[in-house]
């Protein structure tokens, strides 16, 4: 790997290819037929990414260390087409336009850049002041959102399943985060450490959107991608931290197959071996000990993750166990045995995961 200083960028999509799967089997072709081509489509990024990342990317442009902290923002429109970036419609500081869905991406991707810099201190994904791309309106009906390893790229969904996926500012979160695990722990995407990779873009995509909506633990709603299912769909969102396995449960979607605790841990080879459906038992974990301590999330529960992600201990390998043992490391590191110690060790206890 060549790119990013050693750190190898993966292509990660909000919408679990195993709900594109079931979705592809639809006997109605209005909605069989969008999902297909979402999972081609997916297919083919993936492989681009591997190509780059063997082939290496082009650096990014970063401010001059003097220069203040401050978001740098392009949004850019593909027109429906496949191509990236695409045509640039929006830079940083321009005035709004008439198109919502590149003010929501505007707007998210500065979510995103004033919770990891006011909570955490660090300037962008990358600590470095990492310019923030997003391209809208890709492809035609595409199903899905991704990091690509080196931008944003959001589909206008089919109507039918999905809406627009710049409409959870949680969405917009989820994936930039996972551009802050390719420059840190840089978690292997498959497995439990994929899954872990997975949890860390849940956890501070709720975040973001707690810290966007002026939200407590005990306000939120702990749901990701709540706004994105389409009305026809029975189902409140993509995931749910509270309770995992209850977002959803539709008869064309299926039910929600993520577990809450160890006791229903799947075992698979599909989505890099359940990346997207075991993350509900460290989500849960997250969720247990936010709500325990109480007060914004971001704080204190944000906190013991993010100095795990940031800390330089978290291996890329990492399985449930390694993290659990780091978070209890990092709450006594900065709290002491107060509390916050007492909430992490009953959350992995609640969920069943036993520290390494």
């Amino acid at each position: 790997m060549t790119t990013n200083g050693g750190f190898e960028p993966v292509f990660c999509t909000i919408v679990p290819p195993h709900v594109l799967d079931k979705l592809a089997q639809a006997e109605d072709p209005a909605l069989a037929g969008p999902a297909r081509r979402t999972l081609q489509r997916d297919a083919y990024e993936r492989t681009q990414r591997r190509m780059t990342t063997v082939l290496g990317a082009p650096a990014a442009t970063r401010p001059a260390a003097a220069e203040p902290a401050q978001p740098r923002r392009t949004v850019y429109d593909a027109r429906h087409d496949t191509d990236l970036p695409g045509s640039q419609v929006r830079g940083e500081g321009e005035d709004p336009g008439q198109d919502a869905t590149v003010n929501r991406a505007y707007a998210g991707l500065s979510a995103t850049f004033e919770l990891l810099l006011t909570a955490y201190g660090r300037d962008s994904i990358d600590g470095s002041g990492l310019p923030l791309d997003a391209t809208v309106h890709y492809d035609r009906e595409y199903n899905n959102a991704f990091w690509n390893g080196e931008q944003m790229v959001f589909g206008d969904g089919d109507g039918e399943i999905f809406l627009d996926f710049t409409i959870p500012v949680d969405v917009i979160g989820h994936e930039l985060v996972h551009g802050v695990t390719q420059y840190t722990a840089n978690l292997t995407y498959f497995g439990q450490p994929g899954a872990l990779n997975e949890s860390v873009s849940d956890v501070f995509g709720a975040l973001i959107k707690q810290y966007t909506l002026g939200q407590t633990a005990e306000q939120a709603d702990w749901l990701i991608g709540a706004g994105l299912l389409a009305p026809r769909v029975t189902g409140v969102a993509l995931r749910s931290m509270k309770a995992p396995g209850t977002a959803y449960d539709d008869d064309v979607l299926g039910k929600d197959p993520q577990p809450a605790t160890m006791d229903d841990y799947v075992r698979t080879g599909r989505d890099n071996g359940g990346v997207h459906i075991n993350s509900g038992i460290p989500n849960h974990a997250f969720y247990l000990v936010a709500t325990a301590l109480g007060g914004n999330a971001w704080e204190r529960a944000g906190q013991i993750w993010y100095d795990v992600l940031t800390g330089g201990s978290l291996d890329p390998e990492a399985r449930f166990a390694d993290f659990a043992a780091l978070t209890l490391d990092a709450a006594r590191e900065r709290y002491g045995t107060g509390p916050e110690l007492d909430a992490v060790d009953k959350a992995w206890e609640q969920v069943g995961v036993r520290p390494a």
